[in-house]
């Protein structure tokens, strides 16, 4: 459990960079929503969950949390088969439990379990490089719920497993000339995911990408928002609550996959800078706290927990920009959704603790 000597090597600059980002997630929902809506009473508690479960994971020794990560990664793989027979559906997809006062979405805790179960898997082996064996136990354990979340359907966040695995593996010692054969291989499967994986409606969201244009009205309308929102920013922004698109509802959930958006239009160029700067600023310090970890089984948790993080940071940037086809991935820290700020922070707590742990025995 926590000791209070370990409070004095705690980040507190990254902690207070990952609240300033929750912040600005709440200012901006506030305006996307017109005022203190549900909406925000429910994102306002999610932070307030997430940082009871920050404080869990800050407090119990990581080494004591990867002992019983196959606990927790067959309780998430539990919830995921759960939510395919029995979870609440909404437009058209099955990802919830409900709870009754809240929902529940496993997709997103299965992030933070299977980087558990993965530095876990790695952390204890002595040899210095990965074997195919070894390989082939982290795809398997990778498949699994990424398949199953794939099923949901909700390929957004299985795609944000597959940067876990594909860290950690790498900082365990993947040969490069194998990291290259599977990227090949990958380049090969494209065509097949796009043929047999792929549902209508992804493709169509793939096509209209290129072209938004061509359906301007349909599959191409949030990408064209999108880009006329961040656009109509300028370098200072229309102002809090000032911005037109947000405002009179133009783009669609702008208060889940496109607050990013809202942030340029209402806060400019200048605002985006600092969210940007912010969310590097999280990064950097992760991966120094990855670098300072004091055994290969913190490394590569903070590798796994960070991946994913930075991956959706990026994708929904671009994706907000109109530089990436859209889907489904929230931005972590500010998006609406409470599952997703639980198992966020929940992740941070983690990080947080190798870094703090750095010294002890």
């Amino acid at each position: 459990m926590f000791e209070r000597r370990l409070y004095h090597h705690v980040d507190w600059g990254l902690l207070i960079a990952v609240l300033l980002l929750c912040a600005m997630g709440l200012a901006q929902i506030y305006s996307a929503t017109g005022g203190w809506t549900t909406t925000l009473q429910t994102q306002l508690y999610g932070i307030l969950l997430g940082l009871v479960a920050l404080v869990v994971c800050l407090s119990v020794d990581y080494r004591s949390v990867a002992d019983k990560s196959h606990f927790i990664y067959i309780g998430v793989g539990g919830l995921l088969v759960y939510v395919l027979f029995f979870g609440a559906v909404r437009g058209g997809a099955r990802r919830w439990i409900d709870l009754g006062i809240f929902n529940i979405q496993p997709s997103e805790f299965a992030k933070v379990a299977l980087a558990l179960v993965l530095a876990k898997f790695f952390g204890e082996s002595r040899r210095g490089s990965v074997t195919r064996v070894d390989l082939a136990v982290a795809a398997a354990l990778t498949a699994v719920p990424l398949v199953v979340i794939a099923q949901q359907p909700d390929l957004g966040t299985a795609a944000t497993l597959l940067p876990v695995a594909f860290a950690v593996v790498y900082v365990a010692g993947m040969p490069v000339r194998l990291l290259g054969a599977l990227t090949l291989l990958g380049l090969l499967a494209v065509p097949i995911v796009w043929q047999f994986a792929l549902q209508d409606y992804q493709r169509e969201r793939i096509a209209t990408f290129m072209d938004p244009a061509q359906d301007a009205r349909g599959a191409g309308y949030q990408q064209i928002q999108a880009r006329i929102t961040v656009g109509s920013g300028g370098l200072w922004g229309k102002g809090f609550r000032e911005g037109t698109q947000g405002q009179l509802r133009f783009l669609p959930v702008a208060h889940n996959d496109f607050i990013f958006s809202v942030l340029a239009e209402e806060q400019g160029f200048a605002g985006v800078i600092v969210a940007l700067g912010l969310y590097l600023f999280v990064i950097l310090r992760s991966v120094e706290s990855a670098r300072l970890a004091k055994d290969r089984l913190g490394a590569y948790l903070v590798v796994g927990v960070l991946a994913s993080f930075a991956f959706q940071v990026i994708y929904n940037v671009t994706m907000s920009a109109g530089l990436a086809p859209v889907k489904g991935l929230t931005l972590p820290l500010m998006s609406y959704g409470g599952s997703s700020m639980v198992a966020t922070l929940a992740g941070f707590g983690l990080m947080l603790n190798v870094r703090m742990r750095r010294f002890t025995n």
